[in-house]
C-alpha cells in the first residue's frame, strides 16, 4: 500500500473505459467521503481506466437550501484525483429524502455506458478494474440485514408483502425466491443494500427506479399499511429493478465487492469497530498525505477519529472475531463510550 500512495496526486484521465464508476457528492459529510472514495480508488486500483464521476444535487427543485459541495479546497483536491463533478437535479426527494439523490441522479450519467455506483462512504481496497462485472444482468450488493420489512404479529408477512409489489410492477414473484431460504424468511426474498448496484445503462435503469420508487411513496400497496418506507425506500425498489432486468443476486464472482475490493463502511465509528485491519490501513493512508488531510479535517468526526485517535479507541473495544448482533448492539456500545459520531 505504502509503495502505491505517491500514485494518488494528479491524475491524466484515460480513454478506453469499460465502466464509469459513480457516486454523489454534496456539501457537508458527503463531499469528505467522496474525496476518500477517489483517493482510495487512485491509491488501491491505478489500472483504473473508467471515468469517476461525483453527481451532485443542484439548488432549487426539492432542495430548499443549496446542497453543492462548500469551498474550492475539496474542489481542487477531487480534480487532483481525476474526478468529474456532474451536476443534477432533485425534483422528487431531496432534503426530504436525501437517498432519493441516487434515484435522480442515474439520469446524469452517459447513456448507454455501463455504470457501477458507489455509495459515498465506500473505499476501494482492491482492484476494482478485475471485477469481472457482467453488465447486462445487473446486481447489487448482499451485505445486509434484515432491515426491511418489520414483520408486525397480526400482519402481512414476507411473501404477502414482497408478492404485492411484485404484483405492482408486473413482475414473477416466483422467480425472485431463494428456495433454499424456508418459507417466511427474510432470506428467501431478494433484498440488497443499495451501498453498490450495476447495470449497462444508467438512464434506463435511472427512470425505473424512479418509477417504480415514486409509484410505492405515493400510493403504497395496502399490504405494506403497517411498514415505513423512510428510509427503507431505495432498498424496497432496488431489487424490483434489478429483477424487472433480468438480474438478481450476485455470483461469487463478485464476492469482493462485498469483502477484499471496496468496502461500504457507512459511519466512521463502525468501520473501525468491525472492518478488518486491510480497511483501516487504506484509510489511514489515503488520508495521510497533507493536501488530502487539509481537507478532511475541516469535518469534525474524520478530526476526530482519524487524525486524533479516536477511531483506535473504538476499535480497541471490539474483538473483530465475536462483534455484537445485531449491528445496533455496537452502535450502542460506542455511544456509551461517547465516541460515536458521524
Amino acid at each position: 500500500m505504502a509503495g502505491r500512495q505517491a500514485g494518488i496526486g494528479n491524475v491524466t484521465q484515460k480513454s478506453g473505459s469499460s465502466f464509469n464508476l459513480a457516486a454523489i457528492a454534496q456539501g457537508g459529510r458527503l463531499q469528505y467521503e467522496a474525496l476518500l472514495l477517489a483517493a482510495s480508488l487512485r491509491a488501491c486500483d491505478p489500472a483504473f481506466q473508467g471515468r469517476l464521476i461525483l453527481l451532485e444535487p443542484q439548488p432549487g427543485g426539492a432542495w430548499p437550501g443549496d446542497p453543492r459541495i462548500r469551498g474550492e479546497a475539496t474542489r481542487a483536491a477531487l480534480a487532483r484525483l481525476g474526478a468529474e463533478v456532474v451536476p443534477f437535479e432533485a425534483n422528487h426527494f431531496g432534503a426530504a429524502y436525501p437517498q432519493g439523490n441516487k434515484i435522480e441522479a442515474l439520469t446524469a450519467l452517459p447513456e448507454g455506458e455501463p455504470f457501477l455506483f458507489l455509495d459515498s462512504d465506500t473505499l476501494i481496497t482492491g482492484a476494482l478494474s478485475d471485477v469481472p462485472f457482467n453488465f447486462d444482468r445487473p446486481a447489487a450488493s448482499m451485505r445486509r440485514e434484515a432491515t426491511w420489512p418489520e414483520i408486525e404479529l397480526y400482519g402481512p408477512g414476507y411473501n404477502a408483502i414482497w408478492g404485492a409489489l411484485y404484483r405492482r410492477f408486473g413482475l414473477d414473484f416466483a422467480s425472485s425466491l431463494d428456495l433454499s431460504q424456508p418459507d417466511e424468511f427474510w432470506r428467501r426474498y431478494l433484498y440488497f443494500n443499495a451501498g453498490w448496484f450495476f447495470y449497462r445503462d444508467p438512464k434506463a435503469f435511472g427512470e425505473r427506479f424512479l418509477d417504480y420508487a415514486l409509484s410505492v411513496r405515493n400510493d403504497p400497496p395496502e399490504e405494506l399499511v403497517c411498514q415505513s418506507l423512510d428510509p427503507w425506500l431505495d432498498q424496497i425498489v432496488l431489487p424490483l429493478v434489478i429483477h424487472s432486468f433480468g438480474g438478481g443476486r450476485p455470483g461469487p464472482e463478485l464476492d469482493g465487492m462485498d469483502g477484499g475490493v471496496t468496502c461500504h463502511w457507512r459511519v466512521l465509528p463502525l468501520l473501525y469497530a468491525r472492518e478488518c485491519d486491510r480497511v483501516v490501513e487504506v484509510l489511514e493512508e489515503v488520508a495521510a498525505p497533507n493536501w488530502i488531510k487539509k481537507v478532511l479535517k475541516e469535518h469534525e468526526p474524520f478530526k476526530r477519529m482519524v487524525y486524533q485517535g479516536r477511531g483506535r479507541k473504538v476499535r480497541e473495544m471490539f474483538d473483530r472475531a465475536d462483534l455484537p448482533s445485531p449491528e445496533q448492539k455496537i452502535r450502542n456500545r460506542i455511544k456509551a463510550a461517547k465516541l460515536w459520531m458521524r
